[in-house]
């Protein structure tokens, strides 16, 4: 009987020491629909030419705007791309499951302003070639999660954007202290404005990105954008997800995602000095 008892206790023994290593595991893990793991087969991938610079954006550069009208065209027919991608998608889903596909979240934010941008620049910088930075890596966003700021490219070398707005979860605040920074900020949002956010919500865990194509709505408390693959489905092991136009939510809905402890999310806005080539 002792030998038993001793047998029993040095197995719980065991189990308990293995605990922490099985906790640190999961809490470490990411599971996200968003993440894209795979190639596609014989296709070439194109590569953004993006220097690996990792500090967080500077808000609001100072800066002389440009004549009224070529930031808002750009806005404009980056919107007008989006609308025309969801019309010819027709409420079916995209193939959004290798590195190459469009309909893939940040791919297609991307996909619709490489496809415009070409026939713009900054005032302050001429010549310099328009780019939209890539997500700052996991290992550099850490102690916070993946998906809530990009790389920070400076603008003489092409990035046009600047981070208007950001929210990340205070753990010294209370959650109410944090709701109501969250809340504020969506209440910033523009039309035109690009949204970076790690969320954690009914259609997945992971980074999620889109444009806002109408400003915040006082009057509803909501916000109007587009996107790709936010929900989606899986066929034959392939990730599918549909295409979004003019979708809406009240902002508490956005607030929910991602004010959660280590998540958050940035406004990403265009300068105001682009012009025409």
């Amino acid at each position: 009987m002792k030998r038993k008892c001793f047998g029993r206790w040095v197995l719980w023994l065991a189990v308990l020491l293995l605990l922490p290593g099985i906790a640190m595991a999961e809490e470490d893990t990411d599971v996200s629909i968003y993440s894209i793991v795979t190639q596609a087969p014989q296709e070439v991938q194109e590569q953004q030419n993006v220097p690996e610079l990792t500090a967080v954006p500077e808000a609001t550069p100072q800066i002389t705007p440009a004549p009224q009208g070529a930031r808002e065209e750009l806005i404009d027919r980056m919107l007008a791309l989006a609308k025309k991608l969801s019309d010819e998608a027709g409420g079916r889903p995209r193939r959004a499951h290798y590195a190459g596909d469009i309909y893939v979240c940040k791919n297609f934010t991307v996909h619709i302003f490489r496809e415009n941008a070409g026939d713009f620049e900054m005032a302050e910088y001429p010549g310099v070639k328009l780019v939209i930075p890539n997500n700052l890596p996991r290992a550099e966003s850490r102690p916070l999660a993946y998906g809530i700021f990009w790389q920070d490219v400076p603008a003489d070398k092409g990035n046009p954007f600047y981070a208007a707005h950001s929210f990340a979860y205070d753990a010294n605040l209370s959650k109410e202290e944090n709701r109501a920074r969250a809340m504020d900020m969506m209440r910033q949002v523009q039309r035109g404005d690009f949204f970076q956010m790690s969320a954690n919500y009914a259609y997945g865990v992971g980074a999620h990105s889109l444009v806002f194509t109408q400003d915040y709505d006082p009057d509803t408390n909501q916000v109007t954008w587009t996107d790709s693959n936010m929900n989606g489905l899986t066929r034959n092991g392939e990730r599918y997800g549909y295409v979004q136009f003019d979708a809406k939510k009240d902002i508490g809905w956005f607030v929910d995602a991602f004010c959660q402890r280590t998540r958050g999310a940035t406004i990403y806005r265009l300068r105001e000095d682009i012009v025409k080539k």
